[in-house]
């Protein structure tokens, strides 16, 4: 028998999921892991998620069940991390596949319950917009969780919902979220966080590089690229919360509006109806209107302009960024990105996945 579990919200969620599914069952227990391939602009230049015809290499499993392995790549245009993920998480990794909303979804999740016999699902999430009630004004990417959610109510399956890190993601404030979520069921440690050790010195996932370093017990303001506001690690910022089906469901009225629905573009109405917004049609915006690159700097080598611009970044309260934001912020080429990060291990600056801003 291998575990099921979903990593709900796509891009990074894999990684959480494996750290929880480390701490759930131990990182040696064979499980499935089911997540989308639904990526940032800047790894999938191409709007919305991947389905399995995006893929060469995938590994049919069962009806409608795909599995994507190292050897796996993504067709032109598109991009993916996830073989890269394949190849070094523990879990395996199953493609969720929207584009037949939430029914369609709910078959593969019954395929992958039968391929793994599989009699209840995980269904895990970093950051918490699993809850979110889509009012929230700083909320961005609900439709790939609440699609998640109302899968499994029509999987038919015991299904129990856990919120890594609340807030961790940006996406809804951790004091809007904790009310919500009751008390923690359990703490995420460094020895979870081995399951995944190698993945952020390649991956930009930010909500999972700051969820790992909570793990490791860091504590202190963090500035990703990904947020216009600081995220503060504290002391629920390793917990995991564990829910029903049914009161995520509760608290979730975007999860509820997609009971039934058989097509992405159904999916994306009952978004706008009831989040006032589609995150695919913002994509789709953006991808025709790209952010211009960062100017890069001019004259100094990486480690000069890394100290001018990490003066300017502590003065605004921040004591760890992540590689993202450096990498993006100083416009560093691949081959600068690998020379500061040497540098800056070199000067005692890692605090991994994380970078301190101030010295050791």
């Amino acid at each position: 028998m291998k575990r099921l579990l979903i990593a709900a919200g796509g891009g990074g969620d894999a990684i959480a999921t494996s750290m929880v599914h480390a701490a759930l069952y131990g990182a040696d227990t064979p499980a499935l892991v089911l997540t989308y391939a639904w990526e940032r602009l800047v790894v999938d230049p191409v709007p919305g998620p991947r389905r399995p015809a995006d893929f060469t290499g995938t590994v049919a499993a069962g009806p409608g069940l795909w599995l994507v392995t190292s050897q796996s790549a993504p067709r032109a245009p598109a991009g993916s991390l996830l073989p890269r993920l394949a190849g070094e998480l523990r879990p395996e990794l199953g493609l969720l596949d929207p584009y037949e909303g939430a029914v369609g979804l709910a078959r593969q999740i019954r395929a992958a319950a039968l391929h793994c016999g599989a009699d209840r699902v995980d269904v895990v999430d970093v950051g918490g917009d699993v809850v979110a009630d889509g009012t929230e004004p700083t909320l961005r990417s609900p439709l790939g969780d609440a699609l998640a959610l109302a899968a499994c109510a029509a999987a038919g399956l015991p299904t129990t919902v856990h919120v890594a890190g609340p807030g961790l993601d940006s996406e809804v404030p951790e004091g809007v979220l904790l009310p919500r979520l009751g008390a923690p069921a359990f703490a995420l440690t460094s020895c979870h966080a081995l399951a995944v050790d190698r993945v952020f010195d390649w991956h930009p996932s930010e909500a999972s590089a700051l969820l790992v370093a909570a793990a490791r017990g860091v504590r202190g303001v963090c500035g990703t690229r990904d947020a216009p506001q600081p995220v503060l690690l504290g002391p629920a910022s390793a917990e995991v919360y564990s829910l029903s089906l049914a009161r995520a469901l509760e608290l979730n009225p975007l999860a509820r509006a997609l009971a039934g629905t058989t097509d992405l573009a159904q999916a994306e109405a009952a978004s706008t109806a009831v989040c006032g917004f589609s995150e695919i049609a913002r994509e789709r915006a953006r991808a025709l209107t790209p952010e211009p690159p960062a100017a890069r700097p001019a004259g100094g080598d990486p480690a000069e302009r890394f100290g001018t611009w990490a003066a300017r970044t502590a003065a605004m309260g921040i004591e760890y960024v992540t590689t993202r934001r450096i990498t993006e912020e100083l416009a560093l080429t691949a081959g600068e990105s690998v020379l500061l990060q040497a540098h800056l291990r070199s000067a005692g600056r890692q605090v991994a996945p994380l970078w301190r801003l101030g010295s050791a």
